[in-house]
Formats: C-alpha cells, structure tokens, sequence
C-alpha cells in the first residue's frame, strides 16, 4: 500500500508536466545522476514521458519511464543502462533490434563488442585509457587487438598488416580521404559530436564497399534535440567548442569546431609534436640553408542539419570541412646576400552530403544519400641554392549516390540490400620551374554495386548469421567482382561464444609515394586511381575463427585468421630500400592470432592484457627472385598490458605497450656504391630494436552550478623517456659514403585538458 501511495504522490506531483519526447529526458538524466544510456534510435523515436523529479533515486526514476514507456531499463556496470524492448512493446519493433551486443565495457566503458565481430564505440560514455584524456577516435581504435600505428599516427593505422590507406573512413556515411591534424598525431574527426564508431576487421556488411583491410564508421546523433546542449575545451594543443542547438519541433541543428593553438603559443606537447612530425622532412636546418618563421595550424568545422519532415519523413544535410596549413621561410646566404622564400604546405578534405530516410511502416525504410567528398594537398617548396621552385598537388574529388533498402520479415529476419553509384576523378601536378618541367595527370572511375544480405537470428538470440553478397562493376576497366561475406555468431554453454567471419572485398583508390621528399617529406603519400597496369585493383580475402569466453566480468578472446592482398605495388608500401624506385605489382599474406583477457573488479577496476602474434610476408614476381620476403610492418609479436580505476568521478589508467621492432634492410657496407647506388642485402631480414611505451592519464569530473558540469585531465605519453627507432634507412653523402637515418618516435609527452559541458 506504501507504495502505491507513494507513486500516486509523484504522479499528482508531475501532472501538471507537459510529456516530452524520450531524448529528451535521456540526456537530462545523463547529467543529473551521472549515467549513460545505451539504446537502438529507432526503439525511443516516438516514445514521450514526463520528467521525473530530480530529488527521485535513479531506480524510481527509472521505474517511472518504464511505466511511461513500456520499456525495460537494465541498469549495467559503470553507470550504464541499457534500453530494451518489452514484451508488450510489440508495436516498436524495429529492424536494428537484430543487432545485439555481447560484450559491454569492451576494456573500458563505451567500447562494446557486437554478436557480428564489430566493435562499437560510443564517445560520449567513454571511460578512460592509457595516453589519452579525451576519446580521440583513431587513438582509441588502437587499442584493439590487431590494430596498430607502426609509426604511432593515425594517418598509418595498420589493421592486420594492411596500410593506412586500405582502411576505408566514413563520416556519417561519407568516405574520407584524410584522418589526421597535426599531419597524424591527432584525429581529424571531433570526437564530442560522434555517437558512434563501428569497427570492422572482418566480416563487414555487404553495403561496405572498398577497405580491403578495415571499415571504421562514424556515426553522428541523428535524432533533434529539443533542449539546448553544449561544451567547451581546452589542452596544450587546441581549443574546441560544440552545441546541439533546437531551432524548432521538427528542426535540430548540430555543430562543433576546432582549432590548435599552436600559432598562437608554444606549449611542451606542441613541441614534442612539432619534433617528431618535422623531423627528417625539408622543413629542417641544413648546412647551407635555415627554415624559420614557421606557422602551423589546423582546424575543423562540422555541422549537421536535422528536419523531421513529418513522423516518417526525415531529412538530414552534412557537412565537414578538416584543415593542416604550414607555412616557413627557407633563408639562406648567397653571394654574400641573405636571400629567403616562403615554402608551404596545405592539405584538407571537405565533405558534404543530403540524407533522406523514409519509414514506410514499422517493418519497411528506405535511405537514400548523396554525397562530395573533395581532398586537397598543395605545396610550394622553394630550394634557394639551387634557384628551384615545386609545385605538387594531389586533388580527389568523390561524388557518390546510395540507396539502402532494410526489411523485417519477423523478429528472426531482417533483409538489407541497395544500390551505390560512385563517381571518382584524381588528379596529381608536378611542376618544377628550373629545369622546367610539367607534369599532369587525372583519371576518373564510376563504378556500380548492388548488394544484398540476409541476418537470421534463430534459437532464441543464440546463433547469428548474416550472410550477404556485393556485385561491383567498374565502367572504366569493364571488371565486374562478387564479393560474398559472411558473419556467423552461435553461443553455447551460455557463456560461450564461437564466431567465424569472412569476406572478398576490392577497392580502386589507393596511396602511393613517388619520391620519399614529395609535398617536403611530411605527407609524402598521394591519392591515385587504379588502372588495371601499373595499378591493380586492389582484392582481398579473408577468413578469421574466434572463440570467446564471458562470466563474472572476466572475458577471455582469441581470434586466428588468414588474410591476402592482391593488386598492391611497391610504391604504395613506402619502400627505402633496394625496391624504391622500383615499380612491380604483387601481394601480402598475413597469418595470425589475437589474444585478449579482460577482467573487471567491483565495477572501479578494469584490466586487461592482448597480445597479437602475425607474420605477413610479400609475394612479387619480379622482387627478390620472386621468393616471399617480410612486410614492412612485418610485426611479429604486440602485447599491450593496461588498467584503469574508476572512483565515482575520478578516473585513471596506466598502460604498457610493446611490440617487436619492424623490419629493415641493412646495407653492405664494404662494396662500391656505383652511380651513387647503395647495395643492399637481402630485404626486410633484420629488425629494429623492440618498441616499448609507458603511458598514464587521469581525469576528474565536478559540478560548477546546475546542469554544468567539468572534466580536467592529464595525461603522459611515453613516461619513461624510452627513446625508440621507428624507422631507419641510409643514403649517400656528397663522397659517397652511406649515411645511416633514424626516425624516433614521440618522446615524453605531457598534455593538460579542461572541459565543460552544459
């Protein structure tokens, strides 16, 4: 009798409340009892509630929506609840509802491992890991097994042997031809207006063309907020600011910048930055020559438009502007007079795009989407000795129309499939003024796909299976490829779970390195198209087994694969040996096994410890008598050992991260090195000295006034100073003896950050 009594107290208390949509109350309850709600879009669309009094426990509250709702509201670890359907909640039945989560606080809090083999991570309920105060998107996906950086930047992220430019980037559905600021060291991508991040390394959906080595999806929120939200932030590198603003009912506007604050002051991180990119680049003191005034900057702008046309009808604009600019001076003294040019560097990418989503009924919506995706990277570089003016461009320019079709035959099956057309023209400009010369060249592929999948989820959720196909035909080079993939989840023992994925993929785009000192050494990399000679196009395939144990918030994962590559070419690897300037087409197979133990402890205490075990070998019919020789990022063992503590809103993590050293190719000292040419000896046979990194961070939340809340944090990256080689190569000197070249990695790094969101 107490309590309904008291429940007929809240409700006469709440009355006179006006409902509202479910968003809405979700992220006032966000931040009033500090939580995270995890939730399928579809399933809260139209649900409405009356807020709950603040002076409620979060338990009644949540009982409160329930009975608003009809919804179940699970109460997970580390503050967060999970939203479900309940079994009288027949009429919000949606198609996403076959997604399904099995491993929640995948390391930390806001990484989730889904029944597909993808991984899941939601930025806004991101806990905390080693190195990093806020949740950089690409330095967070390193964390996981299989994926690494040899060269510690976000622009060479290497997913199972396989190079940057293999990884295939959207941003809300748009494909992305530039990852980083700060040419690598930092996302390029604002974390703090990103719902989501889908994670493939096998097994991707059939709607996911290209990346032959991974599909990395970012998701905006996608829904109109009706309540004014936002955030500032501050560190030893940028400033940024973002807010989701509600203009109307039907309309939402979303809308975040950044911009480092490196031109403006020098700080101990932008120093160590600045060493570690610059470094071995023609932005550095010669003998002859001194580079000087430099300015460095980089910034983005991302918005994103939300009209709720009517309850079925919704309409979406994007746009995303990302931005790298240096400029310097190259002084030097000729003729006993000082004589200096301005040489720059520029590179950004621009995206934009219309999305239209139509629920036709509950089980029926269709997504159509167009998209231009433009890449720029100019440089001038002036060689005053030599009286030598650059000019290098690489310019793509993406123009991609879709149409996604989903379909719920019943709870068990859903049917995905749809239509893409893509447009792709690259261009690359070489112009040197002393002695003259011009160079050209641009090429454009359209390309169809259809594709078509079935996900079935018999046996009450225990086995999964998405099965699917993609047909693309390439105009241009008259290819047509089938590529089937394969996703299949069965749990057994009820803590069990086995899984085997595979897929054929392709791609025609690619990055390859002319000369190692193009666009001054920093972004030597260019865009170029396939073009079925000198340039394949790129196919994969791939197989992978796992077998994962969870109970007790103890998860035990292991992963075996296989994967080929066909279609690469040497100066897409980034060779600096005996095959530089050497141009043949071949492939890579990669062999390996991801390991990882992950244990929790009174919801304040997680630690785990992965450990990666590959060999990755090239296959080229014309290199090395046509035997198979190590990849250069040939990396045989990775072992990464990590904690973090979790007390209320204090925060902490530690971690240690090792991997064996990358192959390199030693010279042979002794012999003549005719016509300036270096003899080597056999490729990749030797290794660098092992890479070993200590990092810490911390954060810690408090309330100024209100709904207001803060967040400071620091961190260190390489705490113990290691100094590790990630790259050596030689050259010739002016008398012909061999110089030997080290790249380090970043030194100790510090970084203090202070955030707050309203």
């Amino acid at each position: 009798m107490l309590f309904f009594l008291n429940a007929a107290f809240l409700n006469a208390q709440t009355v006179q409340n006006k409902k509202q949509p479910l968003i809405n109350i979700l992220e006032i309850l966000s931040n009033t009892y500090n939580v995270r709600f995890s939730y399928i879009d579809n399933l809260i669309r139209n649900k409405k509630s009356i807020l709950p009094n603040r002076k409620l426990s979060l338990e009644d509250a949540l009982k409160m929506l329930k009975n608003q709702t009809q919804l179940d509201f699970e109460l997970l670890d580390n503050g967060f609840i999970a939203i479900k359907k309940t079994i009288k909640d027949r009429t919000s039945f949606k198609i996403q509802n076959l997604e399904k989560i099995v491993i929640t606080n995948y390391l930390t809090t806001g990484i989730a491992k889904l029944s597909d083999g993808s991984l899941t991570i939601k930025p806004e309920s991101f806990g905390i890991l080693p190195g990093l105060i806020e949740p950089d998107i690409l330095q967070t996906i390193q964390a996981i097994p299989g994926v690494l950086s040899t060269d510690e930047t976000v622009s060479n992220i290497n997913v199972r042997g396989g190079t940057h430019d293999q990884n295939l980037l959207l941003w809300d559905g748009i494909k992305m031809y530039q990852s980083g600021h700060f040419f690598g060291l930092i996302s390029a991508f604002n974390p703090h207006t990103t719902q989501r991040i889908n994670v493939y390394k096998n097994g991707s959906r059939a709607k996911y063309g290209d990346g032959v080595s991974s599909v990395i999806d970012m998701q905006l929120p996608n829904n109109v907020n009706h309540n004014f939200s936002g955030g500032l932030g501050l560190n030893f590198i940028n400033f940024d600011g973002h807010a989701k603003i509600p203009i109307s009912k039907k309309i939402g506007l979303q809308f975040s910048t950044r911009r480092s604050i490196t031109d403006l002051i020098n700080t101990t991180t932008y120093d160590q930055y600045f060493k570690r990119i610059f470094q071995d680049s023609d932005f550095t003191e010669s003998e002859n020559s001194i580079s000087q005034n430099e300015r460095f900057y980089f910034y983005d702008i991302t918005t994103k438009l939300l009209y709720d046309i009517s309850k079925k009808d919704k309409l979406r604009f994007h746009f995303l502007n990302v931005n790298n600019t240096l400029n310097y001076d190259e002084q030097s003294t000729i003729n006993d007079q000082n004589e200096a040019l301005n040489s720059k560097l520029s590179q950004r990418n621009t995206a934009t795009g219309i999305t239209y989503t139509r629920d036709w009924n509950n089980k029926f919506t269709t997504t159509s989407q167009v998209y231009l995706s433009n890449y720029n990277l100019d440089a001038i570089n002036f060689d005053i000795l030599n009286n030598q003016r650059l000019i290098q461009k690489n310019e793509v320019l993406d123009i991609t129309a879709k149409l996604d079709i989903d379909y719920a035959i019943s709870n068990q099956i859903k049917l995905n499939g749809g239509y893409q057309f893509t447009e792709v023209g690259i261009s690359n400009l070489e112009n040197v003024n002393n002695p003259v010369f011009r160079r050209f060249i641009k090429e454009v592929i359209k390309s169809h796909a259809i594709y078509a999948e079935a996900l079935l989820l018999p046996n009450n959720a225990t086995t999964k299976l998405n099965i699917g196909s993609r047909l693309n035909y390439i105009e241009k080079l008259d290819l047509l490829f089938l590529e089937p993939r394969l996703s299949f989840s069965q749990r057994f023992f009820n803590h069990f779970r086995f899984d085997i994925l595979g897929e054929y993929k392709s791609q025609t785009t690619s990055q390859i390195i002319d000369l190692q000192n193009d666009f001054l050494g920093i972004e030597k990399r260019r865009w170029v198209l396939a073009n079925n000679g000198t340039i394949p196009v790129i196919k994969s395939k791939q197989v992978s087994a796992g077998l994962h144990y969870n109970q007790n918030k103890l998860l035990i994962s292991t992963e075996a694969y296989i994967k080929k590559v066909d279609g690469i070419t040497t100066r897409s690897q980034g060779f600096q040996n005996q095959f530089q300037f050497i141009n043949s087409t071949g492939s890579y197979t990669i062999k390996g096994l991801d390991f990882l133990v992950n244990k929790q402890f009174n919801n304040t205490l997680s630690s785990w410890i992965s450990y990666s075990y590959s060999t990755n070998n090239y296959l080229f019919d014309n290199l090395n008598n046509g035997k198979a020789f190590p990849n250069n990022v040939d990396i045989n063992h990775a072992l990464t050992l990590a904690g973090t503590y979790t007390n209320r809103n204090l925060k902490i993590a530690l971690g240690l991260n090792w991997h064996s050293g990358k192959p390199t190719t030693e010279p042979i000292f002794n012999s003549p090195n005719n016509d300036r040419q270096i003899n080597y000896l056999s490729p990749n046979a030797e290794k660098l000295k092992d890479y070993v990194r200590t990092d810490y961070s911390v954060t810690y939340k408090f309330n100024l006034s209100g709904n207001t809340r803060a967040t400071v944090g620091a961190s260190v990256w390489n705490a113990l100073s290691r100094r590790n080689i990630i790259n050596t190569y030689y050259n010739l000197d002016n008398e012909n003896q061999i110089n030997k070249i080290e790249n380090e990695s970043l030194g100790i790094t510090t970084n203090l950050s202070f955030r707050v969101n309203f």
